[in-house]
């Protein structure tokens, strides 16, 4: 019976795409399988719960909840991950391109469960008891790193960090599209990834300190990093309350009527109808606009290399003091914090399409100028760029998916956007290790140019063909 259900979904969806009118849409649909009220149904759906929940400066404190524990997570993060790549290449004497397969290896497992964990959590509903699993492996990865000597428990270490990042991060991103009120979206992500950012840069001057007050000793640094990590550990279990998720009701923010989702979301909620459960051929619900926006992401994020090479090339070109390389994460965080909210408001507001395209812009100065950099303060110039980018970019994408995915199927949209990052970050690292192995850490910035290039020239494409159309 649920297959039928899904195969009858699936080719309401078709028809649905290959339409030109709306009302002609609607009509289509709801004169063959909905009961009840047509002008109600097929209104665009509002985050109803939003409107109840308790708000600070107009966000829900759920999200400024997630947003403290992420600020917590990411300091933990920062002070491992900035000696990280410097211990292994400086102590246990691994090469370039060993370090390009390791974190390119590190970021696809990440990558890969933020996808099984989307999925995960809109069938089991349940988002925080998969946050927790995904939390608790990133603390013992803290300890584990501490108490690594080879390159194999290093390894261990970061694919367990790894996995409990990945694990986390779909449930997180779906309970902010969950709370956030319609209008707000953007904002809601914008204010998680500035307190998270926040964090990263408290996280660098931390990483200078304890290395400092160590006297150099990376395995003490690690075990220190993962203090913060059991402090988020416990606000999650304890203080943060999972929103319930209506199976009745459906809580969207308006969305593209060409896409016909609110047809489609009426038939996910009407009463008559059993609860859609995830299939592949359902996948059609996410909607022409959605796999635009994730081939110009999969182009985007080759271009995103691991943050590693840019400590990599300060430390081998600019300044070779060990202690200073959290200054890369402090300047490059605080070009995130400084971006991800402003935009985040900013795109509630006007055409998405000029941030993203923007945030395309920045990736391409940072390249060029780190590439051509011949002194310290033109390095950091290109580290704000950088940072710049990551806060535009990424606020744009998840307020894009919130807005153009229903809810049923939200979490996993949220992981095939990891999926996809996920080969994407893997041949971005291992070219950047390739090319910091036969030619030197400096060129990789050309590499990631060439990529950011191309991105501009597909989203130029899309955007001139229709594919891509965001709220004005």
């Amino acid at each position: 019976m649920q297959r039928q259900d899904d195969s009858n979904l699936s080719r309401k969806v078709a028809d649905i795409h290959n339409s030109h009118s709306p009302e002609s849409l609607n009509d289509k649909f709801y004169g063959e399988d909905v009961q009840g009220d047509k002008s109600s149904n097929c209104q665009p759906a509002v985050n109803s719960q939003s409107t109840s929940l308790r708000t600070v400066l107009g966000i829900p404190v759920t999200v400024w909840q997630i947003g403290f524990m992420m600020c917590l997570m990411n300091l933990s993060f920062v002070i491992a991950y900035s000696f990280s790549g410097l211990y292994v290449k400086n102590i246990l004497g691994a090469t370039a391109l060993s370090i390009g397969l390791l974190e390119g290896a590190c970021e696809t497992v990440s990558y890969l469960m933020k996808l099984c964990s989307g999925v995960i959590s809109d069938w089991l509903k349940k988002r925080k008891a998969v946050m927790m699993f995904g939390y608790g492996f990133s603390v013992i990865s803290k300890i584990t790193l501490g108490l690594s000597s080879t390159f194999g428990l290093v390894f261990t270490s970061k694919i367990f960090e790894r996995f409990g990042n990945g694990v986390q991060a779909s449930p997180r991103d779906a309970i902010v599209a969950d709370v956030a009120p319609s209008g707000h979206i953007g904002a809601s992500y914008g204010l998680k990834r500035s307190l998270a950012h926040t964090g990263s840069v408290l996280g660098g001057f931390a990483g200078i300190l304890t290395m400092k007050l160590t006297g150099g000793n990376f395995q003490h640094v690690f075990l220190i990093a993962s203090i913060p990590a059991v402090i988020a550990f416990i606000i999650l279990v304890f203080f943060l309350k999972e929103p319930k998720i209506n199976k009745s009701t459906n809580k969207q923010n308006p969305v593209n009527k060409e896409q016909a989702i609110p047809a489609i979301n009426a038939q996910i909620a009407s009463p008559n109808k059993p609860e859609v459960k995830f299939s592949l051929k359902n996948l059609k619900c996410l909607g022409t606009a959605f796999w635009s926006i994730m081939l110009v992401n999969a182009v985007f994020m080759v271009s995103r290399m691991n943050e590693q090479w840019l400590i990599l090339n300060y430390n081998e070109s600019f300044v070779h003091d060990v202690y200073l390389a959290p200054t890369v994460m402090i300047v490059m965080n605080a070009g995130v914090v400084l971006s991800s909210y402003p935009c985040g408001r900013i795109g509630d507001k006007i055409n998405r399409s000029n941030l993203l395209f923007a945030a395309i812009v920045f990736m391409l100065f940072a390249d060029l100028i780190m590439y051509f950099a011949s002194t310290t303060f033109a390095m950091y110039c290109g580290i704000v760029f950088w940072g710049i980018q990551l806060g535009v970019s990424q606020n744009v994408f998840y307020s894009l998916i919130a807005e153009n995915v229903i809810p049923a199927l939200r979490g996993t949209a949220f992981g095939i956007y990891w999926f996809i990052n996920a080969i994407a970050a893997f041949f971005a690292d291992y070219i950047s290790g390739a090319v910091a192995h036969l030619v030197n850490y400096r060129s990789v910035f050309l590499s990631s140019g060439s990529a950011a290039l191309l991105t501009i020239f597909i989203l130029i494409l899309l955007i001139s063909k229709g594919r891509i159309k965001y709220k004005s």
